[in-house]
């Protein structure tokens, strides 16, 4: 047998057996993420050497590519705008200062810890670590125990930090010499990344929903092609934006939005349909594009730690691991303590906003795409970024069920004592995200 198949063989008994045992695990505090990450290792360059990013980067960063593009259009299309306001605007509040703020505290880190890197990649690193991965914290969203309030404010905010930190990513990494965006400078990259990709998504993502909504409104289109159609608009403006140079996540997760407009999913509860008909989405259009978007994240971790986590152990240093500890804590729980000053919430509610801000897919794939740039600090990036998603699999994976039993418990005895409370205020309902579970997630 050849390597490849080898590698396909090796990735298809872990699935397999995984899904054998996958309810078992699932009341364990051993998570699908630990599980894969951990089998990614054992097939990866320091132990089977099933595959290695040197021989293996094109196929890699195409399944890492279509898994990102996948989850942040999927997200997009589940958050209406009217949920940045959720509760106050504790979702925007998020979003609007504590991702900048991560962003920058990463950055001012990374100054002591990381020696030798320019301020640009010394910024990349921040920007690359501050979205979150709601898959990896699934029960601090999903867990009936935490008040609505609270999971439906993780829900929002890691459904839009991803997508919110790409231009930021890309004008960071336009400024770094050697880069491909680099040759078009800051005011090319912002024009064909930022300006054209967004333009493409708005106007295949609006034309794509509006389209589908037409059409079902006829009678021409069936449940199951209503779902496929929508894989071919999460990746029409992606391959647009890459074929024109601009940025192909920004595209797709543009198109998210205007899609789920389109379709006439994206009003606020209770509003009336636009006049053009009645929106046509059951719930379920997505479904396909968020399950297949899920199996490719979950086959993505597996990957993760073949080719970046397993060389990185290797090469363990303690400013890597204090950096990743940092990020992990402080770069995220301060930047959140200040967003929600004033905003009523207890101490225990800001604690377990701020500690459940797990990093996984996007930072895996923005990390892998700077591995693909010629430039200097490429290992030691790709070292901090593996270790710091390695860790937080571990950490997050082990705390998700204790830690919302431990706050769900506390809020159970504190609404009882004050009938005030903040966090008992009363939200409207955000769609839940259908995804392959990677923790255990308690049904609602």
């Amino acid at each position: 047998m050849s390597d490849t198949a080898w590698t396909g063989a090796a990735v298809a008994g872990v699935v397999a057996v995984y899904a054998l045992g996958s309810a078992r695990l699932a009341r364990s505090p051993v998570s699908a993420a630990m599980v894969f990450v951990g089998c990614g290792i054992l097939i990866g360059p320091v132990g089977l050497d099933l595959v290695s990013l040197a021989h293996d980067a094109g196929p890699l960063l195409a399944l890492l590519e279509a898994a990102l593009t996948l989850v942040l259009f999927t997200d997009a299309t589940s958050v209406r705008l009217g949920d940045l306001r959720t509760g106050g605007a504790l979702p925007g509040r998020l979003l609007g200062i504590g991702l900048l703020l991560s962003i920058g505290a990463g950055w001012l880190l990374a100054w002591p810890l990381l020696p030798g890197l320019t301020a640009w990649e010394l910024a990349l690193v921040g920007a690359i670590l501050a979205p979150t991965d709601a898959a990896l914290g699934a029960s601090a969203i999903s867990d009936p125990r935490v008040p609505r309030l609270v999971r439906q404010t993780l829900n929002v905010e890691s459904g839009l930090n991803d997508g919110m930190v790409l231009p930021f990513f890309v004008l960071f990494l336009a400024g770094v010499p050697g880069t491909s965006y680099a040759e078009e400078g800051v005011g090319g990259t912002f024009w064909r990344a930022l300006l054209l990709s967004t333009a493409f998504g708005l106007a295949l993502g609006w034309g794509g929903g509006r389209l589908l909504r037409w059409a079902a409104a006829r009678g021409w289109v069936t449940g199951e092609w209503r779902q496929i159609y929508v894989l071919a608009v999460a990746f029409a403006p992606y391959s647009l934006s890459v074929v024109t140079h601009g940025s192909g996540f920004i595209a797709a997760w543009v198109a998210g939005f205007a899609f789920a407009q389109g379709l006439g999913t994206g009003r606020p509860a209770g509003a009336e349909a636009p006049a053009a008909g009645p929106a046509v989405d059951d719930g379920h259009t997505t479904d396909l594009a968020e399950y297949l978007g899920g199996l490719l994240a979950v086959l993505s971790l597996l990957f993760f730690g073949a080719v970046l986590l397993g060389p990185a152990l290797e090469h363990l240093s303690w400013r890597i691991v204090g950096y990743a500890v940092l990020s992990l804590t402080v770069v995220r729980m301060v930047p959140v303590a200040l967003a929600l000053l004033g905003s009523g919430l207890r101490p225990p509610t800001v604690l377990y906003i701020g500690w459940f801000g797990p990093r996984g897919l996007a930072s895996i794939v923005l990390g892998l795409l700077v591995a693909e740039e010629h430039i200097t600090a490429v290992a030691t990036i790709g070292r901090v970024v593996a270790v710091t998603v390695g860790l937080s699999v571990l950490l997050h994976g082990v705390s998700a069920v204790w830690a919302a039993g431990r706050y769900g418990g506390w809020y159970r005895r504190a609404a009882g004592a004050l009938p005030g409370l903040r966090e008992s205020a009363s939200v409207p309902a955000v769609r839940r995200r259908r995804r392959i579970t990677l923790v255990h997630r308690p049904d609602n």
